[in-house]
């Protein structure tokens, strides 16, 4: 054999080596996710798988895993030296996601799924969305949007594959014609033997072209039908469900603050919710409650009764006293089984009554449909009901917050604001819902390519702003021309025909011996580079310090 095939067959052998412990590491990583880092053995295991990962790499001189590797690894130890915290876990889910794009580039190019299932189980660290529709031209096309928004997705043909690889990799959503298979209600069939793999229900999307029954409708939802569109639906219509029911984060854990003298029963309630994956914070002595308040900005309250210095009761009307602190739900916890002691106390600012002793699962229940409703609330006022980002009042007052913590911290930050290019040309053309789906389509666009950190939001009409923290000037306008670049080339799909849309966008960057700013400066300095964007052609990006003071 010639020298150079020789080498290529070991090159190969190698990098098919590391890449299949890249695969172990990224399901031990989705194991530990399943135990919510809980689990010290799931965890001990993806230690393990990381180190063995690096060596690997190193000694094959595969030099981009062994650096993503060392990463991991320095993490995991620093993990498992502590409890892990929600900032910790968002950094080993980048280095995690590096790792996977480089083992797909390796390993995930084959177009053809049943290729893919024989050649052995495939791992993935965000399960791909699932689809199963007859019309392979519109599979098509939802798989080119779903790309556009970030989300992976893999069509399937026979009903077998589809259920095969959900039992592998359990979908976080399904979109299947209810006579998938080209056999009517076949689809459904389909779903309740995928159904039947797992523990909870998986949600689907059903698309119908024939039928719109009580009776198909009601074997949809039976099935974990979600949603059921009814005769045609837009691409991009169903781009925003999938995404509804596509969980890319994990939802933040509640933070409880809890009040009660007996530090036994403090302790205990402390043990109880951290288990449940929530955040307390403890406090046995209640005249500190508004130090409490001010710090921990708690969105549940847990107090006892009756303790030294005041009663719960008491308690309760201070802190309702305070405006930001109006809606926050308060739980009182005491042996009192008076039921009219209990309705009179509720009436006094609180919104639950447990009589001690609690039952854990009591507890945690309670919070969590009490955590629920008052984060659904608290979305209603400070989010836009038409994109889910935040209203123009919010955005400025977390660019406040934001600003402060830049000059505390010595940190950049930048503010953008950024504006659709001949948008009343859109809703002249293609009809005002067409335009609201324009809008809602660039508010999951910046979802899906900004941080958890960044807060975007909805300036008003088609003008959006977004809060980067920490990033210089530079930085921010590399980030915003890339979402530019790449939103100019999203088809908008509008019946038998698509049109593309660009924005323009302004920027404007506190840094500290640069430019000193506060939020209504920075609002203004942005405003004007926008402006100047708009002057220069639109389509582009501006900032305010490199455009505007050159």
């Amino acid at each position: 054999m010639p020298l150079q095939n020789q080498s290529a067959k070991l090159k190969q052998l190698f990098s098919k080596r590391v890449t299949n412990q890249a695969r172990i590491v990224l399901d031990s990583y989705q194991k530990c996710k399943e135990a919510n880092w809980e689990d010290q053995d799931r965890l001990s295991n993806l230690s393990s798988a990381a180190e063995k990962l690096k060596h690997s790499a190193e000694r094959f001189e595969m030099q981009e895993q062994h650096e993503i590797a060392n990463k991991i690894t320095s993490l995991l130890k620093l993990i498992s030296s502590s409890s892990p915290s929600s900032e910790s876990i968002s950094t080993l889910d980048t280095f995690i996601q590096e790792l996977n794009e480089q083992t797909l580039r390796k390993s995930d190019l084959a177009d053809d799924t049943s290729t893919a299932l024989s050649s052995g189980p495939r791992t993935f660290l965000r399960t791909p969305v699932y689809i199963a529709i007859n019309n392979k031209e519109f599979a098509n096309r939802i798989i080119s949007q779903l790309d556009f928004f970030g989300f992976r997705s893999i069509s399937f043909e026979k009903a077998d594959n589809l259920i095969a690889a959900s039992q592998q990799n359990k979908p976080e959503t399904v979109v299947m014609d209810i006579d998938f298979g080209n056999e009517k209600m076949s689809g459904f069939e389909a779903a309740e033997a995928l159904q039947a793999k797992h523990e909870t229900p998986v949600p689907i999307i059903y698309l119908s072209s024939e039928r719109d029954d009580i009776q198909t409708r009601l074997r949809a939802s039976r099935s974990g039908g979600e949603e059921f569109f009814y005769p045609t639906v837009d691409p991009g219509q169903l781009i925003e469900k999938i995404e509804r029911y596509t969980h890319a984060s994990p939802q933040e854990p509640y933070r409880v603050l809890v009040v009660d003298d007996s530090q036994s029963q403090a302790r205990y309630i402390d043990t109880v919710l951290k288990k449940a994956g929530m955040h307390p914070l403890t406090i046995t002595d209640p005249m500190k409650v508004l130090l409490a308040l001010e710090e921990f900005h708690p969105e549940i309250i847990i107090m006892d009764m009756y303790m030294p210095g005041c009663t719960g009761m008491e308690l309760a009307r201070v802190i309702r006293q305070q405006d930001k602190f109006h809606s926050v739900p308060i739980i009182y916890l005491s042996a009192e089984d008076d039921l009219n002691k209990q309705l009179h106390a509720m009436s006094q600012g609180g919104d639950d009554f447990l009589t001690k002793p609690i039952d854990p699962k009591h507890l945690t229940s309670t919070i969590h449909n009490r955590g629920r409703r008052a984060r659904s609330l608290l979305a209603l006022m400070i989010r836009d009901s038409l994109t889910g980002l935040y209203n123009h009042t919010h955005t400025l007052h977390l660019l406040e917050q934001e600003v402060t913590k830049a000059q505390d911290k010595e940190q950049p930050l930048s503010f953008v604001m950024l504006d659709l290019d001949h948008f009343k040309k859109v809703n002249d053309t293609y009809g005002h819902p067409m335009g609201d789906r324009v809008i809602k389509s660039l508010a999951l666009f910046l979802k899906q390519r900004l941080r958890k950190t960044d807060h975007i939001g909805r300036y008003g009409g088609e003008e959006f702003a977004v809060v980067l923290p920490n990033t210089s000037e530079g930085d921010a306008k590399t980030i915003m021309s890339e979402i530019r670049e790449r939103f100019s080339t999203l088809p908008q799909p509008c019946g038998d025909t698509s049109f593309c849309v660009s924005f323009s966008c302004g920027i404007a960057t506190y840094e500290k011996g640069k430019l000193e700013a506060n939020a209504k400066q920075m609002c203004e300095k942005a405003d004007q580079a926008l402006y100047q964007a708009k002057h220069d052609g639109r389509n582009t990006v501006r900032s305010y310090i490199n455009d505007l003071l050159q």
